[in-house]
């Protein structure tokens, strides 16, 4: 840990002159390459506009592709040609209309944000965290921080300054509980036994990119495809980050000593009508399980798929509506037990504040439909998943070693592109279908693409949640800096990425399906 800022000590002295300049430095640099690029919303509109113009010269030269494998030649085609007018006209709205991953992510933001604004996650939280044995303390508070992508973006808001809170109530350093909390957040953030609007948002993207090949429609992709994968990540990067907030972070912050600036301690007791409302709403949705289940495990059920298979199967490819009605059950239920909704009206306004906070995601998702259509449709997406596996194969790099790669490489992207949907959006139409062509499936190349659009994220100050934090940590260390905070953070980085990536390489190496129906290589 040589390469770390040296921390505040106990008597609150400033940092040693000159150590954080490195990173600074290092960090200045990030920052302007990532406010160098335009926003995500331009750089797919430029995108796109590069797609049109090359999708049009290679048709004028006849380029055309043949995939292996397969009989058909696929010739290029052009948008600004009479043929690609006639296509953008006719597609333009339904190329957004039909995006797989609008709908879901919408659906789910409404349930979640029911569930959300109401307290219940928070209330969830806090009985989870509050009367944990002090020893435990770090591990339950990484471990609920890996689940936390439920929540969106307001686990970062919400658990980090709530895991500080509840470290102090312990004795033990609040800073250490802020800052491991948002780490945990960040590093795991795709990882959990919990399915949100992140899930969705990626698979919806995985299968557009997958449609680039033929054949690449036959694929089984839903909500769980990474299900057994992200749940077991979920108990083994919660042990390490515990691990590393105990035994790492904790120790090199020195002796807790309270400052004249720091917030109130707040009390995390909860009251009657809370723990009512929890145990009302555990049973709501113990019973609305049960019922899902009883219409999909027996013999002759009718949730069970061709042939009375349990996989694939009506109840796994329509899970999201599954999903979006036990949220609304349980934010309905708690919010009329603690009166948090005070009739119909607080409940749409609940979906419809959820909601509008998409709109920036939606006009995102609008100019990627658009790319990622024309990359189907004028064969320029199949081109380069050809072209792209070719290469790796020249080189001599497959198997998991193509996975390690790019999961290095979207690590290195998520430094500048910050945004999932975009880096998904960008990378996917490209690698998903080169995957496929090494013969590895869309499940593999999106649970890849989770390890590396998670880690470094915590370490950009490309991402607005580090400010935030940093904000936080000033109540506690007013002379904390940037670099400071990013120094702390680091610690988290490198051993998630390599825990991970070891994850996989297990369920790669002994053929483990990576949720329902979703083995590793092409069915």
């Amino acid at each position: 840990m040589s390469s770390l800022t040296p921390l505040p000590t106990s008597e609150r002295k400033a940092p040693v002159p000159g150590g954080p300049r490195g990173i600074d430095r290092l960090l200045s640099r990030i920052e302007r390459a990532g406010n160098a690029l335009p926003n995500p919303i331009l750089l797919f509109t430029g995108l796109f506009v590069l797609l049109a113009v090359v999708s049009t010269v290679l048709a004028l030269v006849g380029v055309s592709v043949t995939v292996p494998g397969a009989d058909e030649t696929k010739k290029v085609t052009g948008l600004f040609t009479g043929e690609g007018m006639r296509w953008l006209l006719e597609n333009f709205v339904p190329n957004f209309a039909t995006f797989p991953p609008v709908a879901a992510v919408l659906l789910m933001i409404m349930a979640v944000g029911v569930a959300e604004k109401t307290g219940l996650l928070e209330t969830v939280m806090r009985a989870t965290l509050a009367r944990a044995p002090r020893a435990l303390l770090p591990y339950l508070v990484a471990l609920v921080a890996c689940q936390a992508h439920v929540m969106s973006d307001v686990a970062s808001i919400v658990l980090p300054p709530l895991a500080a809170v509840v470290f102090k109530s312990a004795g033990r350093h609040p800073v250490a509980g802020l800052i491991g909390g948002f780490a945990c957040v960040g590093a795991g953030y795709a990882a959990g036994f919990t399915l949100g609007s992140l899930d969705a948002l990626y698979v919806g993207i995985t299968q557009q990119a997958a449609s680039v090949l033929p054949g690449g429609t036959d694929q089984h992709l839903n909500l769980l495809v990474n299900y057994y994968f992200t749940a077991a990540s979920s108990l083994l990067l919660g042990l390490l980050g515990g691990f590393l907030i105990s035994r790492v972070l904790e120790p090199r912050l020195g002796p807790y000593q309270v400052s004249a600036d720091e917030p109130e301690e707040q009390n995390l007791a909860l009251t009657p009508a809370q723990r009512r409302g929890l145990l009302l709403t555990g049973l709501v949705v113990l019973v609305y399980a049960a019922v899902v289940l009883f219409l999909w495990l027996p013999a002759g059920s009718p949730l069970r798929g061709e042939g009375g298979a349990l996989v694939p199967s009506p109840l796994l490819t329509g899970i999201v509506p599954v999903l979006f009605g036990a949220f609304i059950l349980a934010g309905l239920t708690y919010g009329i037990t603690v009166k948090a909704l005070t009739g119909s009206e607080s409940v749409v306004t609940a979906m419809s504040d959820s909601v509008k906070t998409m709109s920036g995601y939606l006009v995102l998702m609008f100019v990627a439909a658009q790319v990622i259509a024309l990359f189907n449709w004028s064969n320029v997406g199949v081109l380069l998943a050809v072209k792209a596996a070719a290469g790796l194969q020249s080189i001599g790099l497959t198997g998991f070693w193509v996975v390690t790669g790019f999961v290095l490489l979207v690590s290195a992207l998520n430094l500048f592109i910050v945004s999932g949907s975009a880096l998904w959006s960008l990378v996917g139409p490209v690698f998903v279908p080169a995957f496929m062509l090494l013969g590895m499936s869309p499940a593999l190349s999106q649970a890849a693409f989770r390890i590396g659009d998670s880690a470094t994220g915590i370490i950009t100050p490309m991402n607005p949640y580090v400010f935030l934090t940093l904000a936080l940590l000033r109540q506690y260390e007013p002379e904390a800096r940037l670099g400071t905070l990013i120094s702390r953070l680091s610690i988290f980085v490198v051993p998630f990425l390599t825990v991970w990536l070891a994850i996989l390489s297990v369920f790669y190496g002994f053929d483990l399906s990576l949720g329902p129906g979703a083995h590793i290589g092409l069915e």
